[in-house]
C-alpha cells in the first residue's frame, strides 16, 4: 500500500504499535484508574506519561512508580491517543502485565518442592516476544523450574508471548528484576550455578550441568553482556560445524536445557 503523505504513514505505524501494546499486556488509561493500578499490587510492565506533565496525581504516579521499580517513559500525545484507543487518557496510559511475576527465591524453591536440583533459563536482553516464547516453550518441556527476564531490554509476557510458547507461559515460573547482573549475584547465593551461553566458552557437551544450574541467555544481537558474562561461573558454547556461526536464541537454549535436564537427572 502507498501513502500519499507522511502524516498518513506516521498513523499507520502508530495504530500497528497500539496493537502490539494491546497483545502484550492490558493497557489502562486516566490518573486515577492508573493510581488504582497502582495501588493494587498487579503487575505493570511500563508506564506512559505526556512531555512535560509534572503536576497533581501525575507526581503520586511518578512516585508509586519509582518505588515499585517500574518503568516510566515520557511519550507524546500522538502515542498516547494510539494506546488510549479513543478513551481519554489525561496524559496517562499503563500497561498491565498478562502474567503474574515470581521471585528467584520462590523459582529456587518451587525446585526444592520437587525434590530437584534447580533448572533456570536467564534471557539478558533478548527482546523478541516470539524468542521468548520459544525459549518458555523449550524451558517448560525440558522441566526448568523457571525464567527470568530484566524489567528494561525484555518484552511483555503477553498474548504475543504466551501463543508463541504453545502455552507453556502458564506453567513456568517467571521472575522479572531489575538488573540481571544483580540477579545472578542472588542466584549465586541461593546456590545455583551460572553458564553463560557465549562463544569461546567450554563445549557443552564436556560441561557439568549436574549442578543447580542457570543458563544464561544473551540478546540476539550482541550476546550476553560484559557486566553479565564476568559474573557468571562458566562460559559455555555450542559447536557449529557447517558456514553459520551461531544458532537462534531460542534454538541455542533448547540445546543447552535439554542436555542440562538430562545431566542432571542422570548424575
Amino acid at each position: 500500500m502507498e501513502y500519499k503523505n507522511k502524516k498518513n504513514f506516521r498513523e499507520k505505524n502508530f495504530r500497528e504499535e497500539r496493537v502490539k501494546e494491546n497483545e502484550d499486556g492490558s493497557v489502562i488509561v486516566g490518573r486515577n484508574p492508573v493510581l488504582e493500578l497502582l495501588k493494587s499490587g498487579r503487575g505493570i510492565e511500563k508506564i506512559y506519561i505526556l512531555k512535560g506533565e509534572r503536576e497533581g496525581s501525575v507526581t503520586k504516579i511518578y512516585a508509586e512508580a519509582r518505588a515499585r521499580g517500574i518503568n516510566v517513559a515520557e511519550t507524546d500525545k500522538q502515542k498516547l491517543d494510539a494506546l488510549a484507543g479513543g478513551n481519554a487518557h489525561q496524559g496517562v496510559a499503563a500497561i498491565a502485565s498478562a502474567k503474574e511475576y515470581v521471585t528467584l527465591e520462590q523459582i529456587v524453591q518451587f525446585a526444592a518442592e520437587k525434590g530437584e536440583k534447580p533448572l533456570i533459563v536467564v534471557c539478558d536482553g533478548v527482546e523478541d516476544p516470539h524468542n521468548i516464547g520459544a525459549i518458555i516453550r523449550c524451558a517448560e518441556g525440558a522441566g526448568a523450574h523457571g525464567l527470568v527476564i530484566g524489567k528494561r531490554h525484555a518484552p511483555a509476557i503477553g498474548q504475543t508471548v504466551f501463543k508463541a510458547s504453545a502455552g507453556a507461559a502458564e506453567h513456568l515460573p517467571i521472575a522479572k528484576v531489575t538488573n540481571i547482573a544483580s540477579a545472578i549475584d542472588e542466584l549465586k547465593e541461593l546456590g545455583v550455578w551460572t553458564f553463560a551461553a557465549e562463544a569461546g566458552g567450554t563445549d557443552y557437551h564436556g560441561t557439568d550441568f549436574g549442578l543447580p544450574c542457570a543458563i544464561v541467555m544473551g540478546s540476539e544481537g550482541g550476546g550476553v553482556s560484559r557486566l553479565v558474562k564476568e559474573k557468571c561461573d562458566f562460559l559455555v558454547s555450542i559447536p557449529m560445524y557447517g558456514k553459520v556461526n551461531s544458532l537462534n536464541v531460542s534454538t541455542a537454549a533448547s540445546v543447552l536445557l535439554f542436555d542440562a535436564a538430562f545431566k542432571q537427572r542422570n548424575k
